[in-house]
């Protein structure tokens, strides 16, 4: 079973102007071949599927605890696709084409679809599909595929941060290099003990510090690359099996948390009502009220 907590994992800048086509370019981080979209569905479906979880508990716990982040991750990418859309239009009456500006944006399916909020696609408006899920049910080569997906979804999230200047899209990219750097060395690590290979010596993929991403080097200071959660209290602890020692990177010590990050308040998105969304009158929003009240018993 999963638990929600409704907070996003790290507090987002205001977005201070609405930027449409660096939105289309975050989505490839949504829900490209190698967006969160595809990290949480590859580590959903191996720990759902995963056999000899008692013997093999170390392992389990891991993709485990990692699963239930990319959920958080891909919250995160997606409040910061709404945050940069937020005001590429303006109110008017439909004769008046409030939308047209869309019309020369690189994705109109954000304007046409989902009421200028994320879609569950690429850059290119493509939708995710299951085919970006690896699940051999042979452990090392699963370990092997997940080291080599956060490798390339580290890469492309280099590639989207050198593509934007924009203070809410790459605040989200430089926390997610940072987390994305622990799942790499914690994929790393495990092989290394399915194995006795040191994948630690590939590492970083690309050879670029963290520190080179002004967004990132406050999430390393914050040791934050150094923290393995386990987004529960009391199950998943046998990831400090694999989880110990030393960052090769750094030279600090590598801890887990028994339990998930303190997070901050959710994005809340105001009313959009060209695109007529929500959809709520003032007028129907208190005859809503006067209801829930009647139903509370008020």
């Amino acid at each position: 079973m999963f638990q929600r907590i409704n907070r996003l994992q790290i507090e987002l800048p205001p977005s201070p102007y609405p930027d449409a086509n660096a939105a289309a370019a975050v989505q490839e981080l949504l829900g490209g071949k190698y967006g969160e979209m595809s990290t949480l569905n590859n580590y959903l479906f191996q720990s759902f599927n995963f056999r000899e979880k008692k013997r093999l508990k170390p392992f389990y716990d891991l993709v485990a605890s990692i699963t239930a982040e990319e959920l958080g991750h891909v919250e995160l990418v997606t409040a910061a696709i709404n945050m940069v859309l937020q005001g590429t239009t303006s109110p008017g009456t439909p004769d008046s084409a409030p939308l047209k500006a869309a019309t020369d944006l690189r994705n109109s399916l954000f304007f046409i679809s989902t009421a200028q909020t994320a879609l569950p696609g690429d850059s290119m408006g493509r939708p995710w599909t299951g085919d970006n899920v690896f699940n051999s049910g042979n452990l090392v080569l699963d370990l092997l595929h997940n080291f080599f997906l956060e490798c390339g979804a580290r890469t492309h999230k280099m590639r989207v941060y050198e593509m934007t200047d924009h203070p809410t899209a790459r605040e989200m990219i430089g926390y997610l290099l940072v987390r994305g750097g622990v799942h790499i060395l914690a994929y790393a690590k495990a092989l290394e003990i399915a194995t006795g290979v040191d994948v630690k010596k590939l590492i970083p993929i690309p050879d670029l510090s963290n520190d080179h991403f002004e967004t990132a080097r406050k999430f390393e200071a914050m040791g934050l690359g150094n923290k393995l959660y386990t987004f529960s209290p009391n199950d998943f602890k046998d990831v400090a099996l694999i989880w110990n020692g030393q960052n090769p990177l750094s030279g600090a010590k590598l801890e887990v948390i028994n339990g998930n990050p303190e997070g901050a308040p959710m994005y809340d998105l105001p009313n959009n009502s060209e695109e007529f969304a929500p959809g709520i009158s003032e007028e129907e929003f208190m005859q809503i009220a006067k209801r829930l009240q009647k139903n509370a018993g008020l």
